[in-house]
C-alpha cells in the first residue's frame, strides 16, 4: 500500500511539473498576450480586459467563408454546450473575431452568428484593429483576389484558441479536433488551473 501511495504521489508530482513547464513555455511564446480594441455586434467597445476572469474559446474567421468557418464555429458551439452540461464548471465565453472587417460590420456579425451558440460574441473593428488582434495570436490572414463581382475569399489560420481567466493562452485546436476532444481538453485545463 505504501509503495502504491508513493508511486501515485510521484506520478502526481511529475504531472504537476509537466503542466507547470508547459504553462511556462506557453507564456514564453507571448501568444495572445497583447490587448485588442474591437467592437461587438451591438457596437460596444471590447478589449481583452473585458474577458479576464472567464475562460474563452476564440476563433478568427469571416462571415463569407463558404465552409471552414461555419464548421469550426459549429464545433466550438458544440464544445461549449458539452461543457455547459456540467454546472460545476465555469462558463466558457465563445468569441469570433472577423479577419474581414471590410464586409463584416456589426450588423453582418449579428446576422451570421445567430445560427450558432447563443452566447457566441462577434468582434470587428477597423482593418488596423483587426490586424493587431490577429497578430497578437499570430494568425495568418491574406485576402485573395477579387472576382468579377468584387467578391473574395480570405485565407487565414484555422485554429481555435483557449485563453484562461488570467488572459493567458492555454491551448489551440486545429480542424482535426472534434468538439468532444476540445471539451475534454478545456475541462482538463480548468481542472489544472
Amino acid at each position: 500500500g505504501a509503495g502504491a501511495a508513493g508511486w501515485l504521489y510521484l506520478r502526481h508530482q511529475k504531472e504537476r511539473q509537466q503542466r507547470s513547464r508547459r504553462l511556462r513555455d506557453l507564456r514564453a511564446l507571448a501568444l495572445g498576450q497583447g490587448d485588442f480594441q474591437l467592437r461587438d455586434s451591438s457596437g460596444t467597445a471590447r478589449s481583452k480586459a473585458d474577458f479576464l476572469g472567464r475562460w474563452v474559446l476564440l476563433y478568427f474567421g469571416f462571415t463569407h467563408c463558404p465552409d471552414v468557418c461555419p464548421e469550426e464555429l459549429e464545433k466550438m458551439s458544440r464544445a461549449v454546450e458539452l461543457l455547459e452540461r456540467d454546472p460545476a464548471l465555469p462558463p466558457v465565453q465563445p468569441l469570433f473575431v472577423t479577419v474581414d472587417p471590410e464586409r463584416d460590420d456589426e450588423a453582418a456579425l449579428a446576422r451570421y452568428l445567430r445560427d450558432f451558440h447563443p452566447r457566441l460574441l462577434g468582434l470587428t473593428g477597423t482593418p488596423e484593429q483587426v490586424r493587431a488582434a490577429a497578430a497578437a495570436f499570430r494568425v495568418y490572414v491574406s485576402a485573395g483576389p477579387r472576382d468579377a463581382d468584387g467578391d473574395y475569399v480570405v485565407d487565414h489560420s484555422v485554429l481555435t484558441f483557449l485563453v484562461d481567466p488570467d488572459g493567458i493562452f492555454r491551448d489551440c485546436y486545429s480542424r482535426s479536433r472534434t468538439a468532444e476532444e476540445v471539451a475534454r481538453s478545456v475541462r482538463a485545463h480548468m481542472d489544472s488551473y
